[in-house]
C-alpha cells in the first residue's frame, strides 16, 4: 500500500488499510460519519468515572470516541477478522479499554470487570433487541442506553399501550427503564448504506423499578404470543400455565380495572407486573 493515499475518516482507512468488506449475514454497518458520534455521546451523558460497553465494535470509531471520555470500554466484536482494525483504534488506549472478541449473546456479561455502567452502541440489526432486553436483565448496575438501532425497533421498545407497535420489547424494557427515540439517523451515515432507517434510542433504568423476574418474563412473552386472542385466552396456551389459568386471568384482570378479554397490547408495563402477582 506504499505510496497510496488512505482516507482520512477513520472507518474508511481502516476499511481500506486492512482489507476490510462488510459482511451482510453479520449486519455489519460501518459508522463513517463521524459526527453522529457526538450526538451518541452526548445522549449518553458520559461522565469520567462511567463504565461503557460497546456491542458491536465494528471497525472502531465509536470505540475511540468513547475511550477517553470514560474510566474503561468494554468492547465487544464477534468478527475476529475484524480485530487488527479495532486494534488499530484500540491500542493507543491501553489497558483503558478491554475487547472482547466473542458473541456479545454468549458473553458472560455480568462477570466484565469494571462492570459497565452505561451501554453505548451502534448494535447490529439481527441482535439488537435481544442485547438490549439482555443488557437490562443482566447488567442491574447499568443506568443509561444509547443504542442505534432500526427504526421500527426503536419505535417497538418507545411505543406505548394501545398502539400497533407495542408489544414484549416495549413492555419488558418499559418495566425498568423510560424510553424515548432521541434522534433520527440518516441512512448515508452507514457503509454500506442500509435499506432501511436507523433512529437513537436511549434507555435510563428507573432507580426506583422493582426487578424483572423470570415469571414476569414468561408472563408477557405468553400474553403476546397469539395476539388476535384475548389475553386469558393466549395464556391458557402457554405450557407454563395450569389449566385454570385463563379463569384466574379473567378474574385478574377484571380486578386490575380492564374487560376479562382484554388483549395484551391493551395492558401497561405496570398492569403486568400487576398480574403476575394476582397469579403467582
Amino acid at each position: 500500500m506504499a505510496g497510496e493515499t488512505l482516507p482520512t475518516q477513520p472507518t474508511l482507512r481502516r476499511m481500506r488499510e486492512f482489507a476490510v468488506r462488510p459482511k451482510r449475514d453479520l449486519g455489519q454497518n460501518f459508522l463513517i460519519d463521524s459526527n453522529i458520534l457526538g450526538v451518541i455521546a452526548r445522549a449518553a451523558d458520559l461522565q469520567p468515572e462511567d463504565v461503557a460497553l460497546e456491542i458491536g465494535g465494528g471497525l472502531g470509531v465509536l470505540s475511540e470516541h468513547l475511550a477517553p471520555l470514560v474510566r474503561h470500554t468494554h468492547v465487544v466484536e464477534v468478527d475476529g477478522s475484524l480485530e487488527p482494525a479495532l486494534r488499530d483504534a484500540l491500542d493507543p488506549f491501553g489497558d483503558r479499554v478491554t475487547l472482547h472478541v466473542a458473541d456479545a449473546l454468549a458473553l458472560d456479561l455480568g462477570a466484565l470487570d469494571p462492570g459497565p455502567t452505561k451501554v453505548v452502541a451502534n448494535l447490529p440489526y439481527g441482535i439488537a433487541a435481544t442485547a438490549i432486553l439482555t443488557t437490562i436483565q443482566e447488567l442491574p448496575r447499568v443506568t443509561v442506553w444509547v443504542a442505534m438501532v432500526q427504526k421500527e425497533v426503536g419505535l417497538r421498545f418507545a411505543a406505548t399501550a394501545g398502539t400497533a407497535a407495542y408489544g414484549v420489547p416495549s413492555v419488558l424494557a418499559q418495566l425498568s427503564c423510560d424510553v424515548r427515540v432521541h434522534h433520527k439517523v440518516a441512512r448515508t451515515v452507514f457503509h454500506p448504506v442500509p435499506n432501511v432507517d436507523s433512529v437513537l434510542v436511549v434507555l435510563q433504568r428507573r432507580p426506583d423499578a422493582p426487578g424483572v423476574d423470570a415469571a414476569l418474563r414468561t408472563l408477557v412473552r405468553a400474553s403476546f404470543a397469539h395476539r388476535r386472542k384475548a389475553l386469558a385466552g393466549s395464556l391458557k396456551l402457554h405450557p407454563a400455565y395450569g389449566r385454570d389459568v385463563r379463569e384466574r386471568a379473567r378474574a385478574a384482570l377484571v380486578g386490575l380495572g380492564h374487560p376479562a378479554d382484554v388483549r395484551a397490547e391493551r395492558l401497561t408495563p405496570e398492569d403486568f407486573r400487576g398480574l403476575a402477582k394476582a397469579l403467582a
